[in-house]
Parts: C-alpha cells; structure tokens; sequence
C-alpha cells in the first residue's frame, strides 16, 4: 500500500536510507535549490502540484510544500529485532502500552533515535499506527529506528526475560530513576499517559522507577520520561 508523508527532514531521511520513492509532489517553490538538485540527481519521479493538492495529501498536516508517496511503513518480528541488536552492545529496548497518540510516538522514536536505543515494541492493538503524523513528528527517525509489533505484550516481555533482558516500568509509584545502576540489557516500558502501565504488565516489571519531579506538575508526558530514562541510562553506560 502507498502512504504518504511530507515534511523536507522526512523526505532528507528517506533519501539518506535509500527507501523507495514512488513519487514526489511539491510546490513550484519547493521546487528549486535543493529539492531540484535532489530530484534529478536520483532521477525522482515529480509533479508540481497547488497547495490544496499538497494540504489532501497530507491530511492538512505542516508538509513545507512537499509530499513523498512511499510504500507502507512496515514492522518487524520481536525476534527480528532482538537479532539485529549487535551481540557487542548492551541492549536498549523501548516497550509502548497503549500509546495511541501519534505525535507522542513519533517523539519517541526521536529520542530513541539520539539516545541509541536499539528498537521499539509496540502491540497488534491499542498502538499508534506508523502513518505520516509518525513519520514527521521524527524528523525522519522512523526511517532509522526498528519497530517490533507483537500479538501480545506480556508474552514479549517473558521472552525478553529469557534472552537476558531486565524489564524496567516507568511509574510515579516507582523507586527514584537516579537510584539504580543499568547495567544489564534493558526494556523501557512508556505506557499511556491517560492510564500509565496496564496491570499484567507492570506485574511482568522487574521494577518500577520514577522520574523526580520538582515542581508543580506532577508528571512529564510519555515521549519526554522515555527521554529522561534513555539518557541516563546511556550516562551511566557511558562511564563504565
């Protein structure tokens, strides 16, 4: 199936990993410098288009002037990913419950995009779908970070446990984040931020941390606690 995406970083991403570019529609000032070198260096299929054709294509999303027509963004197996994690590196393995907000997953693949985290795992259901929302609010890392779906979150988790992985919850009931030492092959758990953690999977946890807060607000939204938590990971691993 195509899908559509727009944005000129998402479009820059798809270049730079050789996806497929079915076609490009752009609008007559898009089309110059850059984008015109680009189109003739790889020999793009194009149409200039108004406005209103690019606001369709789009979804009236921010497109910059220009959509990019790609086969559907695909996802991967639980064990695709874990055997593309390299037998060098200690994990870093990202679990969705029920984040259904595309601007939120597309944040979060984002960071997990800078903070070297190895994939995301998301579920056949309650799960934002990988669309064009996803694809521009990443600023192209959807294009770089894998993206595991599976049938069931709790049989995921208990198969990471076998394979070594030490499942961390990210909960306000959880003990201080700035507390533990990750030194282990890790899985992050986001939930949503209307419920948190569902029940069978925080009882799968190995623990719970939280993320102090030192002001008036309580909690930080899910792709900005999924950052705080990948970074300091990486900071204590980057000190070994």
């Amino acid at each position: 199936m195509i899908n559509y995406v727009h944005g000129k970083n998402v479009g820059l991403s798809l270049i730079e990993n050789q996806q497929t570019i079915h076609k490009v529609y752009l609008s007559q000032n898009a089309y110059s410098g850059q984008w015109q070198a680009l189109i003739e260096k790889y020999e793009l299929d194009y149409e200039i288009v108004d406005k209103n054709r690019l606001d369709v294509l789009s979804n009236f999303g921010n497109h910059q002037g220009i959509v990019f027509a790609i086969t559907e963004y695909q996802t991967i197996s639980l064990a695709e990913l874990l055997a593309a994690v390299p037998q060098e590196e200690m994990g870093l393995l990202v679990i969705l419950d029920g984040v259904t907000d595309p601007h939120n997953f597309g944040a979060i693949l984002r960071n997990c995009d800078g903070a070297g985290a190895n994939g995301v795992i998301i579920s056949k259901h309650n799960a934002a779908p990988l669309n064009a929302t996803v694809a521009k609010v990443s600023s192209g890392a959807i294009d770089n970070v894998k993206v595991a779906k599976v049938t069931n979150l709790v049989t995921a988790i208990k198969e990471l446990k076998d394979k070594g992985y030490w499942i961390i919850g990210c909960d306000e009931t959880g003990t201080d984040l700035y507390s533990y030492k990750f030194d282990t092959p890790l899985v992050i758990i986001i939930g949503s931020e209307g419920k948190g953690i569902s029940r069978l999977v925080k009882e799968n946890c190995d623990y719970l941390v939280s993320i102090p807060m030192f002001g008036k607000v309580s909690s930080l939204n899910a792709s900005a606690a999924a950052a705080v938590i990948m970074y300091q990971i990486q900071h204590q691993r980057s000190l070994r």
